[in-house]
């Protein structure tokens, strides 16, 4: 009896382990049950942790080089230029081929520019210039990646589980934008950039490995229409909600989210902290960014996600504005946190909206929309944040672009709640 007993508590701890992993399937974490998507999301959790040291490690040996903030400006802008140029027509290319070897193709192109630099810069023969002409090579294979991405997305887990994927997703990167920068801080400092290049090539592996891995066969399909950069364009403006979205993902890149670039100048400004509380303040914005996604995750497709836009808008642009109001770090740490978790929630119900809306046949170019929006658009916010804070002060830039960003909501009111279900 004593045995039965003893075996029965033994037993009860790894039935409740058993029981919450169940629930968490059930719940936010259901995309995990798909075979595929977990080999597609685990691969990219671990390469996206390497593109966030290379980005750290890149600008401060820029610095070190150079000792120019213009030329660490710079190497950012050359980066993103050609997500700005070529995203669109990455659309069109990704409705014509297979994804998976697609991006395949275009990781192994991004491995051997990070080996590269890595080869260069631990042999001393790094020079400025070769890193902005593969800062350029870097942002050529995104503008062609990230639409092939997205629209990939979508053929890994059923309609059902989508908004679960995405929430997965954007947790991923927001926990890689806590964990990178900080693990490459530890190895610049032991080992310097290089040893960062480095560690990003390899993570590059994992993609690969988990692409390779993905049993389902994607094929692509023949669309009846002439290929073209603006048949995203055509088909999302044909929709009042599917426009009224988009419209507000601009307004997000380059006015709410436009404090972020300059988030250093108001950390010093504003709340008179130093480079500690910069990181610190960083972080709230990912912690918040990953609990509103998987609060989106757990909702799932029970709600209405125009409507879920437009309040996520709302707190969105109202926690900017105090955001230029506040002048303490523990006041302004969970403003952040709110201002994370809203622009994830916007942003999971937006891409949702656009990747079941769109056929298969156009989603890649349904995506590269959404693409040159959030990557394409972001110099923009970045430059006319810096340029108000530059003449006025950051926290006369953050509040106008809250301001600007809470005008436009109101604006779109209307097309948001009374939309159309997407």
């Amino acid at each position: 009896m004593y045995c039965n007993y003893l075996a029965t508590d033994m037993l009860s701890p790894l039935q409740s382990l058993r029981d919450l992993r169940s629930g968490a399937l059930r719940g936010p974490l259901r995309a995990l049950q798909h075979a595929d998507f977990r080999r597609f999301v685990t691969g990219q959790g671990i390469s996206l942790v390497g593109t966030w040291m290379q980005s750290i490690a890149q600008g401060w040996l820029v610095l070190e080089l150079t000792h120019s903030a213009f030329a660490v400006g710079l190497t950012s802008t050359l980066a993103t230029l050609p997500i700005l140029l070529f995203t669109l027509y990455g659309g069109v290319v990704a409705d014509r081929v297979d994804k998976r070897r697609f991006i395949m193709l275009l990781q192994t192109l991004m491995l051997l520019e990070a080996t590269t630099l890595a080869v260069l810069t631990l042999t001393h023969q790094v020079t400025v210039y070769w890193i902005w002409g593969l800062a350029v090579l870097f942002g050529l294979a995104t503008a062609f990646e990230v639409p092939a991405r997205q629209a990939f997305l979508v053929e890994l887990v059923p309609p059902e589980d989508l908004v679960s994927a995405a929430a997965i997703n954007s947790t991923t990167y927001n926990l890689a934008r806590v964990f990178g920068p900080a693990v490459a801080g530890v190895i610049v400092a032991a080992a310097g950039p290089g040893a960062a290049f480095a560690v990003n090539a390899l993570s590059y592996v994992a993609v690969l490995i988990g692409l390779s891995r993905i049993q389902k066969q994607h094929l692509p399909r023949t669309s009846a229409t002439r290929p073209s950069v603006f048949t995203g364009l055509r088909f999302i403006g044909a929709s009042p909600t599917l426009a009224a979205l988009a419209w507000q993902m601009v307004l997000l890149t380059v006015f709410a989210g436009s404090f972020i670039p300059i988030l250093a100048v108001y950390a010093h400004e504003q709340l008179q902290v130093g480079a500690p509380g910069y990181g610190v303040l960083t972080s709230a914005i990912g912690v918040g960014a990953a609990i509103g996604a998987i609060t989106m995750g757990a909702m799932s497709s029970r709600f209405h996600r125009a409507r879920v836009a437009l309040v996520a808008s709302a707190v969105l642009g109202t926690m900017v504005v105090l955001l230029a109001l506040v002048h303490s770090i523990s006041i302004a740490l969970p403003l952040l946190a709110v201002t994370g978790a809203a622009m994830a929630s916007q942003g999971i119900v937006t891409a949702t909206g656009l990747q079941l809306a769109a056929p298969s046949e156009l989603r890649g170019r349904v995506m590269a929309v959404y693409s040159f929006v959030v990557l394409g658009l972001a110099p923009i916010g970045a430059f006319q944040a810096g340029f108000v804070a530059e003449h006025f002060g950051a926290a006369w830039s953050i509040g106008i672009s809250g301001g600007i960003f809470l005008v436009g909501t109101l604006v779109q009111r209307r097309r948001l709640w009374h939309g159309s279900e997407v």
